[in-house]
């Protein structure tokens, strides 16, 4: 956080702080630039770094003086469980794919890709230009900017065969990411401990989501060809649910992608039912051996909302994403959006939107295809010479991850915790089932820094399974 002398100083002003009296003046500016031979600002660095820490406590115009020491006894917040009283609903933990491994070690679980895989410089460039723009200090209109809104629609109008309704800007709202996307969605299309059906397995923010909104998880079974209609038809008729979630393109985590047969079919169950359908296309950008088909181009009569994030292909610091919804849907969306967090950053859209136009982003994505094929290729085929026991039963043809088999039996959580006690993150299949998970499986990702260490990490598991015996 600090460079080298701010940390020098700061460490010196301890070792001063621990034999001065509370209340003590620190010496002034002048006097610890010349102590320490260091520039002013360096040592404000220094200051400042004290006084978050507690320890000192600066008054404008006087000077730093040491802060009394705080009680570090324990406190007693019992009242609060009265106060509170029982919790509307129970929420997971922070998901294992947040975890934030040390540098050195090798991190196939997080959810995202590494920046090497980003467009670093049109991001950089794009939050230069918004920032020097109106919109850096000015508020957006609710449902988002309209030139962003326009080209979230005309992206999907253009995979719209002709004859067909396509989206226009009326039906998009640009949301603070997909997360925030899909728990407004499903407050808005499910009443609160009413059915929502689920893919099993499915991305855990989404059942994340759907616990935040009060919602009941109705799992139906999906493999690599995505659900089957039949069970489907009969899990609506069973449940009286309206809202079915899904990701029909590279799906988290099994990698699947609908053909347009199943689409079709998937689609027509719902309409049959007056239900909605929401598509999730958080991949859309990754495709590697072939083009996103998303199901929200085959809908005429609003029964999909449709899904789409930029913060995963962008930067993880563009929370921009958008929900295309139309009639009373969209309104609900809206309106719940707009009570949560009244409005996106201008500033975020007009960046996304800067990357998005520029001609730099379609390069972008060509390049990275390639390198999605080289990363895929090269865990697939350390976890065939090096971890046997991990079963890919499907290579998958978009998206950022794996999804692998482990042997009957294999306790999963041990395993996780061995790995990372080996320098190795790895993410367990079980956050990814709305309900209890229909086997041991790993979800790892190839889009992680440092990909030459995949056959090494391959053998850590390996090792890691081996103990288990």
């Amino acid at each position: 956080m600090f460079n080298d002398s701010s940390s020098r100083i700061a460490t010196g002003i301890r070792a001063w702080i621990a034999n001065a009296a509370p209340g003590a003046q620190l010496p002034s500016t002048r006097q610890l630039v010349t102590e320490y031979a260091a520039s002013p600002v360096t040592v404000q660095k220094a200051v400042r770094a004290l006084a978050a820490e507690g320890l000192i406590e600066s008054r404008p115009g006087v000077g730093s003086f040491v802060r009394a020491p705080r009680p570090m006894g324990p406190q007693d917040f019992g009242w609060q469980t009265a106060a509170l009283g029982t919790p509307r609903r129970t929420l997971p933990s922070v998901g294992g794919t947040m975890r934030t491994p040390p540098p050195d070690a090798q991190a196939l679980h997080s959810g995202y890709p590494e920046a090497d895989l980003l467009p670093e410089r049109l991001v950089r460039a794009a939050l230069t230009r918004a920032a020097r723009g109106s919109l850096a200090t000015t508020r957006p209109d609710s449902a988002g900017l309209n030139d962003l809104r326009t080209w979230f629609a005309t992206e999907l109008a253009d995979k719209t065969p002709a004859g067909l309704a396509a989206p226009t800007a009326n039906d998009v709202v640009i949301v603070p990411g997909s997360q925030s996307g899909l728990t407004s969605t499903f407050r808005a299309l499910v009443a609160p401990r009413q059915p929502l059906l689920i893919e099993s397995p499915t991305y855990w923010g989404a059942i994340r989501a759907a616990h935040q909104s009060g919602v009941r998880l109705v799992p139906v079974p999906s493999d690599v060809e995505g659900p089957d209609p039949a069970g489907l038809d009969r899990s609506l008729r069973e449940t009286g649910a309206r809202a079915f979630y899904v990701q029909p393109n590279y799906a988290n985590p099994t990698g699947a992608q609908w053909s347009p047969e199943r689409a079709e079919a998937v689609l027509e169950v719902v309409r049959s039912h007056g239900a909605f359908l929401v598509e999730d296309d958080w991949a859309h950008d990754f495709g590697i051996d072939t083009d996103p088909r998303p199901v929200a181009t085959r809908d005429t009569a609003g029964h999909v909302v449709y899904v789409r994030s930029l913060t995963k292909s962008l930067s993880p610091t563009i929370r921009v994403g958008a929900v295309i919804a139309r009639g009373p849907a969209h309104d609900r969306i809206l309106a719940d959006q707009s009570a949560e967090s009244m409005y996106v950053s201008g500033l975020l859209q007009q960046a996304a939107l800067e990357v998005l136009t520029d001609p730099g982003w379609q390069t972008h994505l060509r390049r990275l295809r390639g390198q999605l094929r080289e990363r895929r290729a090269l865990l697939v085929d350390s976890l065939v010479e090096h971890a046997p026991r991990l079963r890919v039963d499907y290579v998958p043809r978009g998206g950022l991850h794996l999804w692998a088999r482990l042997p009957d039996n294999t306790d999963t959580d041990r395993l996780v915790r061995d790995c990372e006690a080996r320098g190795v993150y790895v993410a367990s299949g079980h956050e990814w089932f709305p309900a209890e998970p229909s086997g041991p499986y790993l979800r790892l990702n190839f889009t992680g820094p440092n990909p030459n260490g995949f056959p090494a990490a391959a053998r850590t598991i390996a090792a890691a399974l081996a103990a288990q015996d």
